[in-house]
């Protein structure tokens, strides 16, 4: 993460690698979302470009982009200002990203949850549906995957994403699909977090029971599975709280 120099200072600037705009978005976006602008005012571009050693076209770009992300808004006589949190687009993979990657916060990770519950398990019923021999066998290989992972022959986390996505993917719904970019994003988190309680890798039991219901066709089955499989998770979360609440 960006170590962020007091205003006006021009060492300790954070290091925006090659590309300096993408970088400067990284750098402010992290600030904004870990509080950094709660009590002071949002810099103006000179202030920024100076702060950070770059242009000022460089900046107004990153500025434009945070805007897009619903970050920041920019009024006349206000100048730029950081938008409350709930104007921000939690659908867009750096917000989230940022998000998950500040102090760890369980609600955050419930909440994730929860959407997950409502759009999973009918992606799954859509891929028993609708989907393509090409689709069960990429759906196959991400369970192949997490079987190999038990045995340190994969990447764990690679392998759980890659089963996820090929059922959104196997939906044949264009709006399930684009959500693969934020369930990749946010079950790297959530899967290190339950994998971290559980002391063990996820279930490929419960993972199989989705990709069989789904092979056979069956909708009603895919659907409970999947429900099952993310229910777990926010059963999971609620032991924690629980646990926490009692300690």
């Amino acid at each position: 993460m960006a170590n962020y120099p007091a205003l006006g200072t021009e060492d300790a600037r954070p290091q925006l690698g090659r590309n300096l705009t993408y970088g400067m978005l990284d750098s402010l976006g992290r600030a904004i979302v870990t509080g950094r602008y709660e009590r002071e005012a949002f810099p103006t571009e000179a202030e920024l470009a100076k702060q950070h050693g770059v242009s000022r076209s460089v900046t107004r770009e990153a500025v434009k982009m945070l805007t897009a992300k619903g970050l920041l808004s920019a009024r006349p006589r206000q100048g730029t200002v950081v938008q409350p949190a709930t104007n921000w687009n939690l659908f867009d993979t750096d917000v989230l990203r940022w998000l998950l990657e500040r102090q760890f916060s369980v609600e955050l990770l419930r909440q994730f949850n929860q959407l997950r519950v409502a759009i999973e398990p009918e992606a799954a019923a859509l891929a028993a549906r609708v989907g393509t021999p090409e689709d069960l066998a990429r759906i196959s290989s991400g369970l192949e995957r997490m079987e190999a992972a038990e045995q340190g022959l994969e990447d764990t986390l690679e392998a759980d994403i890659a089963f996820h996505v090929a059922i959104l993917r196997a939906s044949g719904n264009p709006f399930y699909a684009q959500f693969r970019d934020v369930v990749s994003t946010a079950l790297q988190t959530s899967i290190r977090f339950t994998n971290r309680l559980k002391g063990r890798t996820a279930n490929v039991a419960d993972h199989a029971a989705v990709r069989d219901a789904i092979a056979a066709h069956d909708a009603d089955a895919a659907r409970t599975a999947m429900r099952a499989l993310i229910g777990d998770v926010l059963e999971l979360i609620d032991d924690v709280e629980a646990s926490e609440a009692k300690g």
